[in-house]
């Protein structure tokens, strides 16, 4: 997502506290649990990254997915560079940590993702005709290992609305997903997907055979934006069959009210930042909230993807209450309560290698925006074996 892209100026003032902060010391683990039903949750550790770190000759900005490939113990951060600070592009990575902590991040490599002709995406200040700039915010890798799928918000002040692609993982572009209508390029200004606010989270389910697509914001027709004290309109996530290609069910989802009381309240956001399978039939929901000057929230959700457990809205034009019922969302983790830091601009989330106890471990980044007043977050979290106020 680049909204805050757009703001900030808003948080310059802040930069001297923010690069003060950057260093890759990790931190002491310290104990979450945010539901009576939830597993408590540990940090493991936190790394950042000044704005200007640099690997093969680019800037490192902008990561706004992660995805672990266990064949070959890498990770894959996709940049939503728009082919400004360098090509449009991904990156490989090994993130070592053990129950210890979280010790680094070691970039592998950048490769560069090729349009369909075959050559780097131009930048939008040279467009080349036919091509959209992309806007890349979600990846994930295809079981088998050798593709690519990541979405684009699209490049809508030149005509072009979000896109579903699919390349290999040399970068070559290989075949675009269709759409629903809905998600598509608005026709009017009434009706649609906003600007910036499109296909923002990608998930694999276990079994490898549903790709889910959230989208960032509800559809212009299916309501507002999130608002002091105001849950925003229903977010669409949709279900695609992995043989076919095609959607074949969608959810609602609510995202979170804004809280009372923030300064300049009609520039602040919240939205779905990712999405990320859990089980055999729930997702967990990644909810990322900007308020001005540079103040950033994130939530983590677990909905049910159970077909009973929502209304399929694919066939609905638009969604008004009553009409649908939306996914009911449990609240797993509140990020201002894991002992960070602070919380940046969190926007991707993986599973991460088991620790050698079995837990699980959570591993989460953050898109700088290319911003001097933010930095690149690496955050890595265990969920624990026993329920809150029980003895570790």
């Amino acid at each position: 997502m680049n909204n805050p892209r757009q703001l900030r100026l808003w948080g310059l003032a802040l930069i001297c506290a923010s690069l003060a902060a950057c260093t890759t010391a990790p931190f002491a683990p310290s104990r979450i649990c945010s539901t009576p039903q939830a597993r408590p949750w540990s940090l493991l550790g936190e790394i950042r990254w000044p704005h200007d770190q640099l690997f093969a000759g680019t800037t490192v900005g902008g990561l706004s997915s992660i995805d672990y490939d266990a064949g070959s113990n890498l990770y894959y951060l996709v940049s939503d560079d728009r082919s400004t600070h360098g090509p449009a592009r991904f990156y490989t990575a090994r993130i070592e940590y053990d129950a210890g902590g979280l010790y680094r991040v070691t970039m592998q490599s950048a490769q560069p993702l090729l349009s369909p002709t075959g050559r780097p995406y131009p930048s939008g200040r040279q467009p080349g005709p036919g091509i959209a700039t992309p806007d890349a915010e979600a990846l994930r890798l295809l079981p088998g290992g050798q593709s690519l799928l990541w979405s684009s918000e699209g490049d809508f002040a030149r005509g072009f609305g979000p896109q579903l692609l699919q390349s290999g993982t040399d970068g070559r572009w290989q075949r675009e997903w269709p759409l629903p209508p809905g998600l598509r390029l608005p026709a009017s200004k009434s009706e649609g997907p906003r600007s910036n606010f499109t296909l923002e989270g990608l998930a694999l389910s276990q079994d490898g055979r549903t790709l889910w697509l959230a989208m960032e914001a509800a559809l212009r027709q299916d309501g507002p934006l999130p608002a002091a004290g105001q849950a925003g309109g229903p977010v669409r996530i949709t279900a695609y069959d992995m043989d076919t290609q095609q959607p074949v069910r969608q959810m609602a989802y609510l995202p979170d009210a804004l809280p009372t009381g923030l300064w300049l309240q009609h520039r602040a956001i919240n939205g779905i930042s990712d999405v990320l399978a859990d089980g055999p039939e729930h997702l967990l929901v990644l909810e990322r909230s900007f308020a001005p000057p540079l103040r950033f929230g994130a939530r983590i959700y677990r909905i049910s993807t159970h077909a009973d457990a929502s209304s399929d809205t694919l066939g609905q034009t638009r969604l008004v209450p009553g009409s649908y019922r939306p996914a009911d969302k449990e609240l797993l983790l509140d990020l201002a309560d894991a002992g960070l830091r602070s919380v940046d601009n969190l926007e991707g989330m993986s599973w991460g290698p088991r620790l050698p106890d079995g837990r699980r471990v959570l591993l989460l980044v953050s898109d700088n925006n290319f911003n001097p007043a933010e930095v690149t977050q690496f955050v890595a979290l265990s969920e624990e074996r026993d329920r809150c106020g029980a003895g570790l």
